[in-house]
C-alpha cells in the first residue's frame, strides 16, 4: 500500500502539518478532558467527527455528562457556539429562520435562526417533533438553509452535536432514518469507572469546571485541520475494503436496512482524521475497522428476530467486522486488526 499522499500541490504531506495537527487537536482534547473524566475514547471521538467535517450524536440515559461534553467542545473552540433546547413545541422556524416583513422597508427582511453558527449544540434532539428534527437535515448535509426560495450558506466548520435520551424514555420522538444517517457517529457516554467518579465528585462537588474553560482554538484553525485531513491518502484497497464492509450490511440477515453510500463517505472521512491524529498521511485498516461500529450501527435498522435475540446493531457490525477480508496485498493486511 503506498504510505504517502500527495497533496493538491503536488507536494508530500509533510511531517510539519501533521504535527501541527497533533498539537492542536491536543490542546483541545486536554481541555476537554478537565471536564470529562475517564472518557479519553470519547473526547477522542468527537475530536475525530469535527476534523472529519461531520456530526456526532451523543446517547445515553440522562446525567452521564452528553451536554457536558458538547458544550465542553464548544467552550474549547472560539468560534460561534448556539445551543438549541429541543422541546416539543420548538418550530423548524426556530432552527432556520424566518422572514419577516419589515414595514418601514416594505421588505421581508431574513432573521437566522439558531443554526447559523460553527457549532451548533442541540440538546436532547429527540424530544422535539420529526417535523422540527426535520429543519436539521439540509444543513448537515449540505450546509446551508433555504427559507423562502432563498439559499444561505452556512460557515466553515459547522458542525452539529446532538444529545439524545434513549427512546425508550418517555415523552421522546425515534430519529427518523434519513436524520440518523446525517449523524457521522453515534457514541454513548457510559457510567464513568469509580475513580473517575470520585475525581468528578472531587472537582465538580464545589464548583463548575466547564466555566474555567478558555478557547484554546479558533474557527480559522479548525478549518487549516479540516484541509490537512482531507490531504491523507486513502489507498484503493481501503476503499474497497469499506464497500466490501458496506455491501456486508445490506446482506446480512440480522439487518433490515443496511448502511447507505453516505455512510461509506463518513467512514472514510472520519479514518482520515483518526490517521491524521495518529500522526500517519495514510490511512490503514485499523482506523476503519476502529470506527466502524461508531460510524455505522446507528444507521441500521435490525430484525425483529435480532432485536429479540437481544443482539444490538453494534454486535451485529462488530461481527461483520471480524467476517469481512480484506482483499489486500501483505502491507495492508498487516494493519488489519485482529
Amino acid at each position: 500500500m503506498e504510505r504517502l499522499n500527495a497533496s493538491p500541490a503536488g507536494g508530500v504531506l509533510g511531517e510539519a502539518a501533521l504535527g501541527g495537527l497533533q498539537e492542536c487537536a491536543g490542546r483541545i482534547r486536554r481541555n476537554v478532558e478537565q471536564v470529562i473524566e475517564g472518557k479519553p475514547e470519547v473526547v477522542r471521538l468527537a475530536l475525530v467527527v469535527l476534523l472529519a467535517e461531520g456530526h456526532l450524536l451523543i446517547e445515553d440515559v440522562p446525567g452521564v455528562g452528553k451536554t457536558m461534553l458538547a458544550k465542553s467542545l464548544a467552550r474549547s473552540l472560539d468560534c460561534s457556539v448556539r445551543r438549541i433546547q429541543f422541546t416539543p413545541d420548538l418550530l423548524p422556524s426556530d432552527v432556520t429562520g424566518v422572514s419577516i416583513f419589515d414595514q418601514e422597508s416594505r421588505e421581508f427582511e431574513f432573521k437566522p435562526g439558531a443554526v447559523f453558527a460553527n457549532l451548533v449544540v442541540g440538546d436532547e434532539i429527540n424530544r422535539a417533533s420529526p417535523k422540527t428534527q426535520s429543519a436539521l437535515l439540509e444543513a448537515m448535509e449540505e450546509r446551508q438553509v433555504s427559507v423562502d426560495g432563498v439559499t444561505y450558506l452556512l460557515e466553515t466548520p459547522f458542525m452539529v452535536i446532538a444529545t439524545q435520551n434513549p427512546i425508550e424514555m418517555e415523552g421522546t420522538y425515534p430519529l427518523p432514518e434519513a436524520q440518523r444517517d446525517r449523524f457521522t457517529a453515534r457514541v454513548s457516554m457510559g457510567y464513568p469507572s469509580a475513580s473517575a467518579e470520585l475525581a468528578m465528585l472531587e472537582s465538580h462537588g464545589s464548583g463548575e469546571p466547564i466555566h474555567d474553560l478558555e478557547p484554546v482554538a479558533d474557527a480559522l484553525e479548525v478549518r487549516k485541520l479540516i484541509e490537512v485531513v482531507r490531504s491523507i491518502h486513502v489507498s484503493s484497497e481501503v476503499n474497497q475494503y469499506v464497500v466490501d464492509l458496506l455491501s456486508a450490511t445490506r446482506h446480512a440477515p440480522e439487518l433490515r436496512l443496511g448502511a447507505s453510500p453516505r455512510a461509506g463517505l463518513q467512514l472514510v472521512r472520519a479514518a482520515r482524521a483518526s490517521a491524521a491524529l495518529d500522526g500517519r498521511s495514510y490511512v490503514l485498516p485499523d482506523d476503519v475497522q476502529g470506527l466502524a461500529v461508531s460510524v455505522l450501527a446507528h444507521r441500521l435498522l435490525p430484525t425483529a428476530e435480532t432485536s429479540v435475540s437481544r443482539r444490538t446493531a453494534e454486535d451485529v457490525v462488530a461481527g461483520l467486522v471480524e467476517r469481512t477480508p480484506l482483499r489486500a496485498s501483505g502491507a495492508v493486511a498487516a494493519g488489519r486488526r485482529r
